[in-house]
């Protein structure tokens, strides 16, 4: 049985710290704070093999040119001197974060939730869906659903089986894009990094999410996805990427640890045991990246709209 990391061991052993050589880590849940190493961690049982993939394990085959190729791209990326490689290595580890992660299963499958929703309301109306029976109290099946007495469940491997399909339309898109090289000068506010470690960040196109990938406690990337691109042919020479060396303020790279903080799915990881962490990760726990579905009524039938965003919720 394959153990599989969804976030690479390569990223995590970037946040090692020269005291234990561990990570210190501490979960959002339930504000517990331990010092694994990268092989204990963000971890599932075969959770790169996918039954509704005719290879089930295609995802490893994407994965031989972005996890080996992972520590001499960062190199370069803090130099500005990305090479084809290092654009693959970066924006496929994004595009691997968002295709195999929990959280990413977990939001992406809003959409499809939606659809059957919309779908069972749609057969409802035409009289193709049979009224529950009175002794349930429910007046309509759609009434079930909305009470909660029916829930749609929806394997979260299916939304990993479509976004795997997509990876490679990811990677085209994020290496033909701009990013910011964060370059954080700033030794006592490391970046963070986590079990979901990208930070979605409204940009000003509101088509898009720009996406803030940490790569060592120095050093980051803004990517600011190019929606023009969606649907383009696939460039991997990547002749479209613009690169912009940026020294973010202290209070900038606050702010950036405080977004990476909140899209963390459960836990956070830190080089530096400082003594701001524990209550910097309190206070911004109650928050994660939710989906959300907009359905739109045409006329004639209903349009979907699902976006993704930095939500707050209850804990």
């Amino acid at each position: 049985m394959a153990l599989d990391h969804y976030i690479s061991q390569v990223h995590l052993r970037n946040f090692y710290s020269p005291k234990i050589d561990r990570l210190y880590a501490m979960r959002k849940s339930d504000l517990k704070t331990f010092e694994p190493r990268s092989q204990d961690v963000c971890r599932i049982d075969e959770g790169n093999t996918n039954p509704y993939l005719t290879e089930s394990r295609a995802i490893e085959i994407f994965l031989k040119s972005v996890e080996p190729n992972y520590n001499r791209p960062v190199e370069l990326v803090r130099k500005n001197g990305c090479d084809q490689m290092a654009v693959v290595a970066i924006a496929g580890f994004a595009a691997y974060v968002l295709a195999c992660s929990p959280a990413s299963m977990r939001f992406s499958s809003d959409p499809l939730r939606a659809s059957v929703q919309t779908t069972a309301d749609i057969l409802e109306s035409q009289g193709k869906i049979d009224a529950p029976p009175p002794s349930l109290g429910y007046k309509s099946f759609s009434e079930m659903m909305s009470k909660g007495a029916v829930a749609i469940d929806i394997d979260p491997m299916f939304p990993q089986a479509l976004a795997v399909q997509s990876i490679l339309s990811w990677l085209s898109i994020f290496g033909n894009s701009r990013w910011d090289i964060l370059l954080n000068e700033h030794a006592d506010t490391p970046f963070f990094t986590s079990d979901f470690p990208i930070g979605f960040e409204q940009g000003q196109d509101p088509r898009t999410v720009n996406k803030v990938v940490p790569l060592t406690p120095a050093v980051a990337v803004r990517i600011l996805p190019d929606a023009s691109l969606s649907g383009a042919p696939h460039d991997f020479s990547f002749a479209k990427l613009r690169t912009r060396i940026c020294r973010p303020a202290r209070s900038e790279v606050v702010a950036l640890n405080r977004l990476l903080v909140r899209c963390a799915e459960n836990t956070v990881f830190f080089r530096d045991d400082l003594p701001w962490v524990y209550k910097f990760v309190k206070d911004n726990r109650n928050y994660r990246v939710e989906g959300k579905t907009e359905r739109i009524n045409t006329g004639n039938g209903y349009f979907h709209l699902s976006t993704q965003r930095v939500a707050q919720i209850e804990r």
